[in-house]
């Protein structure tokens, strides 16, 4: 059986199956799923949906999202906010309190980030179509009779 491009996903399962200290069959039975198709899994090939993914993260009490993402089942460009809050809620020096805490300031400073970057293009459009026309030519060039001789 050809394997399947599903990343690196496979890879990613067994080491945090050995990391948590369980067999394939420990995981297996925690997860719900049959010990040979985790193995296929495990070995690429084949792409498990996204409740499955759901139970194998709560049996290895990881998120989810980093799997789906593994997966592709969530788009890349949301990867490096789903790694920040895999890191933060990794993290066993801190207690869930705080975990929840940091999360939620992570996402105040997201949004309001978003808030002037959105400004900030609105600004940048209303100056851009004040000097240009559709075309992208240069209003005052626009405004010239296309009969008149050029200067």
């Amino acid at each position: 059986m050809a394997s399947l491009n599903v990343g690196n996903l496979g890879d990613y399962l067994r080491e945090q199956r050995r990391t948590a200290q369980l067999s394939l069959r420990q995981l297996a039975d925690a997860a719900g799923v049959s010990n040979p198709y985790l193995s296929q899994i495990e070995r690429g090939l084949r792409k498990p949906s996204a409740e499955v993914l759901q139970q194998v993260a709560k049996a290895l009490r990881i998120s989810a999202e980093t799997l789906y993402v593994r997966a592709g089942i969530l788009d890349e460009t949301e990867r490096e906010e789903l790694e920040t809050r895999a890191v933060v809620l990794a993290d066993p020096s801190i207690n869930e309190r705080q975990k929840q805490v940091l999360l939620q300031i992570y996402d105040s400073f997201r949004k309001e980030n978003a808030a002037e970057a959105a400004a900030a293009a609105a600004t940048a459009a209303a100056q851009t179509g004040a000097t240009e026309t559709p075309a992208g030519a240069p209003a005052a060039a626009a405004e010239r009779p296309a009969d008149a001789p050029d200067a």
